[in-house]
């Protein structure tokens, strides 16, 4: 072979190898999260909030035929989700099985019997060496974990924080991501470590939502600290209002297959914890529902649905509401207005529609003058702008569909006229309640 040929050759092939060298390159264990399982928030129900760990196979088809006859999966409420408390032992190998005395059909019948039914089966588990509950966790089984889940037809996995010193949040979660993506089945990932570690900055990439609050309580305001008999200081849960503010400034990082997570839904619970009993009014359910919707955030009921209350039931069908919480622009609500005890709310939706609620924290009912003038959003998220001054808007009451109409805003009729709003509405805003509007523009 000539010489310079051979150099040539030799030389060519050093700087194909370089290159490829200084390629970026996706390790075989990098592998992205499931996509389009999440695009508008998750809707589905959990066994904890009411049940913790008192749950068998007999409870969750109770549930699972309540949520058909109940009208919740036509309303959007697909996910069943198991939480804490299914686990039994792992076997020889180190595969986790379900508790036989609490699930005699196992895991897999039961993921058959609520697919026949158009649901969607979750389970739980736990980034640490056990469950918050004390039961096994998948710390070193990940990728068995995950195999199993996939196996059984899990759609859903809520994994929690508990007994992880010294264990990195970010890497921990990316490895079950990494696992749930190799065993093949998608399955929405729900990462709970109670924004600890911000996740809200890093895992767009690893899950599909991420809790950015400590637990949530039947309670809408925030609870007062208390003491036992030893001067032990117990534990409280966190209030909406304290979840809400929290929540609020995150807006940023939701948007859809990646959601912030303020916990899930207390609408139609009671609860004793510590001697202590919690529990809100129908408009204290009702404000927490809506604003849930109005954050975008995942909706997931946890009352116990055979003993449902008819006002519960309205609550949680709100067709509009839910439509609010499940608007394809998925863009979190921006809270414009917080003084002397109100709350003005606006979300941009899809068509150029805006939601826009009032809550009132305070302890009586409030009587405001709503002034679209005074109202005007200019949103950089969005990059939506309500424009009162030019846009015609029809107002629907969410809440109060029968209630005395808002004149159509039709340039020079009704409320609008030469840019300027000349007429008003007097709402009252009950005590711990809201009023909701969605507001569509007339083309």
């Amino acid at each position: 072979m000539n010489r310079i040929l051979k150099i040539s050759i030799l030389s060519a092939a050093l700087l194909l190898s370089l290159n490829a060298l200084a390629q970026p390159r996706r390790l075989s264990a990098d592998l992205p999260k499931w996509e389009g399982v999440a695009d508008t928030p998750q809707m589905g129900w959990s066994s904890w909030n009411c049940f913790m760990t008192d749950i068998n196979e007999d409870l969750i088809k109770a549930t699972a035929d309540a949520m058909v006859e109940l009208g919740l999966v036509d309303a959007g409420y697909v996910y069943l989700n198991l939480d804490d408390g299914w686990h039994g032992e792992r076997d020889a190998n180190g595969f986790v099985l379900e508790d036989r005395e609490k699930f005699p059909s196992g895991m897999k019948a039961l993921a058959d019997y609520l697919h026949a039914k158009g649901l969607k089966l979750g389970i739980y588990s736990d980034a640490g060496d056990f469950t918050c509950a004390c039961y096994t966790g998948s710390r070193g089984h990940e990728y068995q974990d995950a195999i199993t889940y996939a196996y059984w037809g899990v759609d859903y996995l809520k994994y929690d924080w508990c007994f992880t010193t010294n264990v990195n949040a970010k890497g921990a979660y990316t490895l079950m991501r990494n696992a749930l993506r190799k065993a093949g089945r998608p399955i929405l990932f729900s990462i709970c470590e109670w924004g600890v570690n911000k996740p809200w900055e890093w895992a767009q990439e690893v899950g599909h939502s991420w809790r950015t609050t400590g637990d949530i309580g039947p309670a809408f305001a925030p609870v007062p600290v208390s003491y036992d008999e030893q001067g032990r200081r117990r534990w409280k849960p966190m209030s909406v209002l304290e979840i809400i503010d929290i929540n609020e400034p995150l807006r940023q990082y939701a948007g859809p297959g990646h959601w912030n997570d303020p916990d899930m839904l207390e609408v139609g619970n009671s609860a004793t914890v510590d001697g202590v009993f919690y529990d809100m009014t129908e408009g204290e359910d009702r404000a927490h529902f809506t604003m849930w919707c109005m954050m975008a955030a995942p909706l997931i009921l946890g009352n116990d649905l055979t003993k449902i209350t008819p006002e519960t039931l309205a609550i949680i069908t709100n067709k509009e509401m839910i439509a609010v919480d499940q608007d394809p622009l998925g863009i979190q609500g921006l809270r414009t207005k917080n003084e002397d005890g109100l709350q003005y709310w606006f979300k941009p939706l899809a068509d150029g529609a805006w939601a826009f609620c009032v809550m009132n924290t305070r302890e009586e009912d409030v009587t405001i003058s709503l002034d679209w003038s005074e109202l005007e959003v200019n949103d950089a998220l969005s990059k939506r702008r309500t424009g009162f001054g030019s846009t015609n808007y029809s107002v629907q009451d969410i809440w109060h569909p029968e209630a005395k109409a808002f004149p159509t805003l039709v340039k020079g009729k009704g409320i609008l006229r030469n840019q300027f709003v000349i007429n008003t509405r007097q709402v009252t805003v009950p005590s711990h309640d809201v009023v909701a509007y969605r507001l569509t523009p007339i083309k």
